[in-house]
């Protein structure tokens, strides 16, 4: 009997096996396939955004990191620019290098973007009206947003600061986008960019960042809605979900971990961004940021979950000691 029950087993472990192998090199093939396809839309000749949508470009956030690089590289390929930031200083200072370089046209606009829905903010957005009115605004960056606080439970940080990582990464972006929207419509032709993050797309949790990952979870579900609501009126409606890049908002406390060679420079990020422009509603631009994605689909939800709440909880441990050192010791007066 045991000899009869064990050539019945044969076969059905050797079924067990193949069925897994087979398995195996479906996934690998699909793997392989999506990671060729990308490849082959990077190597791609880029469009002449100009002529596809318009002869100007409004970028939100465009005085530092991937915003900055963003309006120099919309710039060299002959878009003129509306450029929105809080600070007149550096929006006149981002101005007059990017026309410097290129020949083209710039305005700027003042805009504290914390506080939109306020009065100041109905002002602002009343000037970003009237800077774009008459304009043939072909694109939109909204690129501007507030990843801090960082590495902190939810009940840690005051409730201020999670109402201006909102008013910033969601109603800002909303409005912004409702202001430009029209003039698309009118003309039939238009590409929005919404800056999101892999935190929300390509894992399942970002544990210590939650507000920061729910806030670019909103910004890829209005995207990819925009998406099918405007695609038959002329307007391309993406979202560019990218891993870490080198910037003011990224510091090296948060890509350490061995991720220091899939970080891209804001340059780099910026060159691969604007060529994916009108291409699908959900996209990360950079083959090292593409790879990172195809890998994490490779590991189950809870594998993420256990591995992002240690990396996180090491980088609360790190910030809470740059914090500390930032503060001023106090010293016995003489006397």
């Amino acid at each position: 009997m045991a000899g009869r029950a064990c050539s019945w087993q044969r076969p059905a472990l050797a079924w067990f096996f193949h069925s897994l192998a087979f398995l195996g090199a479906v996934y690998a093939a699909a793997f392989l396939f999506r990671f060729l396809a990308y490849i082959a839309l990077c190597m791609r000749r880029p469009k002449d955004l100009r002529h596809r949508y318009g002869a100007w470009a409004v970028v939100t956030g465009p005085t530092s990191g991937i915003g900055r690089s963003v309006a120099l590289d919309l710039a060299r390929r002959g878009l003129n620019l509306v450029l929105l930031d809080l600070d007149a200083a550096n929006l006149r200072e981002t101005s007059d290098m990017i026309k410097s370089r290129h020949a083209v046209k710039t305005k700027t606009v003042v805009f504290d973007l914390s506080l939109v829905a306020t009065a100041q903010g109905d002002e602002a957005m009343r000037r970003l009206r009237e800077a774009v009115e008459g304009l043939d605004v072909g694109v939109l960056v909204n690129n501007a947003g507030v990843a801090k606080p960082c590495a902190l439970y939810l009940h840690e940080a005051n409730l201020e600061a999670w109402v201006r990582m909102m008013r910033v990464n969601l109603w800002a972006l909303t409005e912004v986008t409702a202001a430009v929207l029209p003039g698309m419509v009118e003309r039939g032709r238009g590409a929005i960019v919404n800056m999101g993050s892999a935190s929300s797309e390509a894992i399942p949790s970002f544990p210590l960042y939650t507000m920061y990952a729910a806030t670019k979870r909103y910004v890829a579900r209005f995207s990819r809605s925009l998406y099918v609501e405007y695609r038959s009126k002329g307007i391309d409606v993406q979202c560019q979900a990218p891993f870490f890049v080198a910037s003011r908002m990224v510091s090296s406390v948060m890509y350490g971990n061995g991720l220091s060679p899939f970080v891209q420079t804001a340059d780099a990020y910026a060159c691969a961004a604007v060529r994916w422009i009108g291409h699908g509603p959900l996209c990360t631009p950079t083959v090292s940021h593409q790879l990172l994605w195809c890998l994490a689909a490779v590991l189950p939800d809870a594998a993420h979950d256990w591995l992002r709440l240690r990396a996180h909880l090491r980088q609360r441990t790190a910030f809470q000691r740059i914090r500390e050192s930032r503060v001023p010791s106090s010293s016995p007066s003489r006397g």
